[in-house]
């Protein structure tokens, strides 16, 4: 690192957890955020404040007014571009080091499992069963954790996914593929602006400490915030040893 960087990471490399190894690893990392708006925006934002040296941002959507609500990576000067062009701006207005990847796609078959496979972490911040299903599913085939997010209304839910750990269940093994799962959009349901910070924020939490190799991720744990009271309720997730997705793995 050099001078300017030990200043910008300075707060990162006084914590002895991470220290200037970690904030090193950080550096190196790669991390892959599918979806650009409530919960990407706050993730992306803190990994390229944090260094991470190369973000990927996949976003098939335009910035549009609805959005601006929550969507902090994005402004009223915005509406109309894609969401990930101005992703990238507003990532590099930040942190000018770090190199920002904006692909305006929507990730599927061998082009998803490309990108994930390149990735040293996946942060799912994608609004539809469909999609988590298909890029846990890339996660499990390149041995590459995610860290899921998910908000709604006043609620939301978080966890990471790691099968390099053989105790670690996959996202099928909590939400199984052939379930009815009703996907509810917050432009029907609504969402509590504060909500997908919360959880954005937290999903990049955990993808730092993956990176940098600090703490003890949420694998096997799901977390779940009631708004409304501010209460966590903390559940554990054990590995379906018959799930269609993970099983043949351990």
């Amino acid at each position: 690192m050099n001078d300017q960087q030990l200043l910008r990471y300075s707060r990162h490399i006084l914590l002895d957890d991470i220290g200037i190894e970690g904030q090193q690893r950080i550096l190196a990392g790669h991390a892959l955020v599918i979806g650009a708006g409530g919960l990407g925006s706050p993730a992306a934002l803190y990994l390229a404040s944090s260094g991470v040296g190369r973000i990927t941002l996949v976003d098939d959507d335009e910035v549009d007014l609805t959005n601006l609500q929550r969507q902090v990576m994005h402004t009223t000067a915005r509406v109309g571009q894609p969401k990930v062009a101005s992703g990238r701006e507003a990532l590099l207005q930040i942190n000018p080091e770090v190199e920002v990847v904006a692909l305006r796609e929507r990730l599927e078959g061998d082009r998803l499992g490309e990108l994930v496979g390149s990735a040293d972490v996946v942060l799912d911040c994608s609004d539809n069963f469909a999609t988590r299903q298909a890029v846990n599913g890339a996660c499990v085939a390149a041995g590459v954790p995610l860290v899921s997010g998910a908000a709604i209304r006043f609620d939301g839910q978080l966890s990471v996914f790691d099968v390099r750990d053989p105790a670690s269940p996959c996202y099928a093994c909590l939400f199984p593929p052939d379930s009815r799962f009703e996907d509810v959009a917050c432009s029907t349901m609504g969402v509590f602006a504060p909500m997908v910070g919360i959880i954005g924020t937290m999903q990049a939490a955990e993808a730092l400490k993956l990176l940098a190799g600090v703490g003890r991720s949420l694998a096997g744990r799901l977390l779940m915030l009631d708004g409304r009271t501010m209460e966590w309720t903390d559940i554990g997730v054990a590995r379906n040893p018959v799930c269609p997705v993970c099983a043949h793995r351990h």
